[in-house]
């Protein structure tokens, strides 16, 4: 390449030694021979080409030639800087150059045009109205929020707040500030701009500056002292606007008539073809970057784009053609480029292809009790005895509300579950629902179910809980049980209030103490406690209390942990056991000189004396109970460090695999094995996790009865089934009588249809088999005195066809009006949110269910001193309507004079950041009678107000909001949980590594945020 410009010195040593080797064969032997074979030193790596250059061979030897967007001779090689050139590579604004190629970039608020070069202007107001809450205007570069008449633009320069009137502060319509208005002492206002413009002489006005949507130039800008100065690059001319660019399509013409007058005495075909062969003319003819070669021009394309047949023209690639882009869910093109993003539940990864399924159940106030994550979603449950409504939320079932909870005489519903109850002269049956005449009347004396026996060893107390029948062990969560002994008293005594209550010549008396423990965890595990082989019953002369009770329940929970200083470890859990008993005094304790009144009271002395023993037994960790013939100990101290053994399984729990797990129904723990084992023949666990199995209520021999592990009562066979009963609900049975129906199995009696209603057939299962004057639609009952349907009352749902009952909502819900037909419609009313010095949050009532009709919330956040306020609004639903019916606003203080920071009456979907206008907040959330929707959970965080400057920076730059990855990030609670303990405390940066930081957040975020934080830093370096 270039040989004909080079000197003749140079060539003639190259044009001589192919003839000095020629004449050192000897003829002959070169006929002979023939021509000499052909090395191929490009195919086998025997050339010295450099490794951006392309190896040629030739006959006898090779050549090397520069790839496209190198230059050299071949054997040196290097990078072309298209973007070095006079014209910056033809882009518009910043060129970048890469090894061979170059890609041009727009600044924000414009995109790449089809010919990869020129930028043109987004229409941010396009897509989603630009996140403006009234009108967007487009600018070129840029965007700008108007509020319609009668509000003002609030800080966040996106959302309107209503004006005031009167006064003097920046909620007046005439305070006179061009951009954001603040508060001054002295009643007065400060004025202050948006990023990209100055504060004009007179403070008031604001003057737009190149920072800021490129000055609205499309091509370069230029800040002089009347402003921003546009001009175009060398290809283009302004436009009349004075703003805008054209391509200059009369230069090329003009250059190419010049030169073709000036050579027309010439070869014209030669020259002609040498004039439209070079970069210099018309560039070359190529869309976009053209190279001289020796062959002619050679056209290349940037990054994103490929070049057509033709050879000249570039054509953007359409990356989602080809295996989606590599995006694993949703791709979309872009001039040069593309972008991918994931379906709702997923979260766009680091390498901003892939997509990860949001793990919902490892956040925060997810669910209320059990959390079940799927991909893309997830799913609350409840405990039993529980209901779910607003999607996340547990509430008690009033099981009493369907069909008295079947119960035949009394039903009383209790937290997470009932009883039923029998009037005077029954007792409840075995099947707990059925109540059975106690022949005779009340017996003069119950047998005792638990004894209290307390005495003295080792220097202090010792204490046994001992139950004899009626034992129930209910495991709880994190390390809590309850463990229950014998029955309760009938229910005309549990409504009594005081601890004693009168009933006939039976007084029942109930007692409650509860003992805190400074450390250590529930632990319910077989105790070894006598070593020497003492016996575990303290003799009679040595006991100091010695009780027996009807009813006892023992319960053990843990408390939070105390986490410790730096370099310190936690303080352990404290811990709170309580135990409740009931026991009875009748006419036959009664003495001349001690009546039943008397006698009430000599028993709680007793009772008070049991307690400080039993308390200080409990802080001496002597407190066992005897359950089925096993010693347990009831909670035990934290080990220290250099006691670290391997835990056992607590009560009713055998090792399943490397965790404990509760006795499976049919089985029930036992001790002297301990181990799970199945129950006796006859006998049944009332639930999994149980330590002793009850016998089948047949009487006779239960155990012909039985089928093989049996894990309720219905399994102990024989029972009557639904729709029959007999006088024990075992066989013989018999079908319930027309106008009659019952539901379960083992009953002793069937429930009348009322109002003389017949059913079609014997042996009715359900209300709905009786024949009904008319069919009762979803949110009636049939009411059977005057046989109409009747709407449900409110706070009440009924779902299906010809019920006789409306079920009752759940926990502390409602419904906001009458005749509701499903449970969605029930709603907390609690205005929701905690409130923290540092970080907090604020919720609609029944968030993320729907919010209640009629209904207002109030909240104050107030920080700490020299902290400021950073809310983050991810998205709120609200009613669209002409007039704001529901709203929420965020302001100074209650009067609707005071400052304004925040205020809506629609849904927004859009995130927005905002920091409050004044250092305090009043925020309410008010609701009309009529309107109901999801709400919203507003998180916020205070920071120190040194950094006033750089949030406000970073919260009012529309490229926060710009991006769907950047939105995501504000809705994602993870990353908003880890930004806020960030500005809460900066010390805890340091917890999240660098390498952290980039897996949780986009490039472009980071970009974002290191741009901001360096101008901010700038002063400081």
């Amino acid at each position: 390449m270039g040989v004909a410009g080079r000197g003749c010195p140079r060539a003639a040593p190259a044009l001589l030694l192919p003839l000095l080797l020629t004449a050192a064969v000897p003829p002959d032997r070169g006929r002979a021979a023939g021509p000499p074979e052909d090395v191929d030193e490009c195919a086998q790596g025997l050339d010295d080409c450099h490794i951006n250059a392309l190896c040629e061979n030739t006959p006898t030897s090779y050549k090397c030639a520069c790839r496209p967007g190198y230059q050299g001779e071949g054997r040196q090689c290097e990078d072309i800087d298209e973007c070095g050139n006079e014209l910056n590579g033809g882009c518009v604004h910043d060129c970048l150059n890469i090894p061979g190629n170059y890609r041009c970039i727009c600044f924000d608020g414009f995109m790449l045009a089809h010919d990869g070069h020129n930028c043109l202007d987004v229409d941010e107001c396009l897509e989603s109205n630009g996140g403006c809450q009234h009108t967007c205007v487009n600018a070129m570069g840029s965007y700008e929020c108007r509020c319609k008449e009668g509000f003002l633009l609030s800080d966040n320069q996106h959302t309107c707040i209503h004006r005031s009137e009167e006064g003097l502060s920046c909620m007046n319509k005439d305070h006179g500030c061009s951009h954001i208005c603040k508060e001054a002492p002295k009643g007065s206002v400060a004025c202050e701009c948006r990023p990209g413009f100055e504060l004009a002489k007179n403070q008031r006005d604001c003057i737009l500056t190149c920072n800021h949507g490129n000055g609205g130039c499309q091509h370069s800008c230029e800040d002089t002292a009347e402003g921003p100065e546009c001009s175009c690059h060398p290809q283009y001319k302004m436009h009349l606007d004075g703003r805008s660019c054209l391509e200059r399509e009369d230069i090329a013409l003009e250059v190419t008539e010049s030169n073709a007058t000036s050579v027309a005495d010439g070869d014209k075909r030669v020259k002609r073809r040498l004039l439209m062969e070079t970069c210099a003319v018309n560039n070359g003819g190529c869309d976009r970057t053209c190279k001289d070669t020796s062959t002619g021009v050679h056209c290349s394309c940037p990054v994103g784009f490929t070049l057509q047949m033709d050879g000249k023209t570039c054509k953007d690639i359409d990356e989602c053609q080809t295996r989606n882009g590599g995006c694993d869910h949703f791709c979309r093109n872009t001039v040069g480029s593309f972008d991918c993003s994931c379906k709702k539940g997923f979260k766009l990864l680091t390498d901003e292809k892939s997509c990860q399924d949001v793990d919902e159940c490892s956040l925060d106030r997810t669910c209320d009790h059990s959390c079940i994550n799927h991909l893309g979603t997830f799913t609350c449950a409840c405990n039993e005895g529980y209901t779910l409504y607003g999607f996340t939320h547990c509430g008690d079932t009033n099981e009493c509300s369907v069909n008295n909870g079947g119960c035949q005489q009394v039903c009383v519903n209790t937290v997470g579950s009932y009883e039923c109850q029998c009037h005077s002269g029954y007792k409840l049956h075995w099947n707990k629902k059925d109540c059975v005449e106690v022949k005779g009347g009340l017996p003069t004396s119950l047998s005792p179910h638990v004894s209290l026996q307390c005495g003295k060893s080792g220097g202090g107390d010792r204490c046994f809980l001992r139950c004899h029948s009626g034992i129930h062990l209910s495991p709880g969560l994190q390390e809590a049980y309850s463990v229950t002994c014998g029955s309760s008293s009938p229910l005309r005594n549990k409504q009594q209030k005081s601890n004693d209550s009168a009933f006939g010549d039976v007084a029942t008396i109930r007692t409650s103490v509860t003992f805190k423990l400074n450390e250590g965890k529930c632990s319910l595990k077989k105790a070894e406690l006598f070593p020497e082989g003492l016996r575990p019953v303290l003799p009679e002369k040595h006991s100091s209390v010695k009780e027996s009770f009807r009813y006892a329940n023992l319960t053990c929970s843990s408390g939070k942990q105390v986490p410790g200083g730096p370099g310190r470890p936690s303080t352990p859990k404290e811990m709170f056991i309580t135990v409740e008993f009931e026991l009875e005094t009748n006419q036959k304790e009664v003495t001349a000189s001690c009546d039943l009144g008397c006698t009430v009271k000599r028993t709680e002395k007793r009772l008070r004396k049991a307690i400080r023993t039993l308390r200080k037994a409990a802080h001496r960790e002597q407190l066992h109970l005897q359950l089925s013939g096993m010693n347990l100990e009831v909670a035990k101290k934290s080990p220290q460090t250099s006691e670290r053994q391997i835990e056992s399984c607590a009560m009713g729990q055998d090792h399943g695999g490397n965790r404990c797990v509760s006795c499976r129904a049919g089985t029930y723990f036992d001790g002297a094995q301990e181990r799970c084992i199945l129950c006796p023949n006859g006998t049944f666990p009332n639930e999994e996790g149980q330590i002793i199995c009850e016998p089948c209520p047949r009487p006779g021999s239960p155990g012909t009865l039985k089928t093989p592990e049996a894990w309720n009562v219905s399994e102990c066979g024989g029972l009557c089934q639904p729709g029959e009963y007999s006088a024990d609900g075992f066989t013989p049975c018999q079908p319930c009588a027309r106008g009659t129906f019952q539901s379960e199995a083992g009953r002793t009696s069937c429930f009348p249809c009322g109002g003389g209603l017949p059913t079609k057939h014997p042996g009715a299962t359900s209300f709905q088999d009786c024949e009904t004057r008319v069919q009762c639609s979803p949110g009636h009952f049939y009411n059977t005195t005057t046989h109409r349907c009747i709407r449900c009352p409110a706070g009440t749902y009924q779902p299906e066809f010809g019920k006789n009952h409306c079920v009752s909502c759940p926990g502390n819900t409602t419904t906001d009006f009458d005749g509701s037909t499903n449970i969605t419609q029930c709603k907390n009313r609690r205005c929701g949110g905690e409130l923290g010095d540092f970080t907090g949050y604020i919720e609609s009532p029944n968030y993320p269910g729907n919010y209640p009709a009629n209904t207002e919330c109030t909240w104050t956040i107030n920080p700490p001193p020299k902290r400021r306020i950073l809310i983050v609004v991810p998205e709120i639903f609200l009613p669209i309507e002409d007039d704001c019916g529901d709203y929420l606003v965020m302001r100074k203080t209650a009067s609707s004079n005071s400052v304004t920071t925040y205020e809506t009456c629609q849904t927004y979907e859009r995130p927005i950041a905002f920091t409050s206008r004044s250092k305090r907040l009043w925020i309410q959330f008010k609701s009309n009678e009529g309107n109901s929707a999801r709400g919203f959970q507003v998180p916020y965080v205070t920071y120190d107000e040194d950094y006033q400057e750089l949030i406000e920076d970073i919260v009012r730059d529309g490229r926060l909001y710009a991006s769907e990855n950047h939105q995501e990030i504000l809705k994602d609670k993870k990353l908003i949980k880890a930004l806020f303990d960030v500005l809460a405390h900066p010390q805890n940066y340091f917890k999240y590594t660098a390498q952290e930081s980039r897996e949780m957040f986009p490039r472009s975020f980071i970009r974002l945020l290191r741009s901001k934080v360096s101008r901010f830093l700038r002063p400081y370096k």
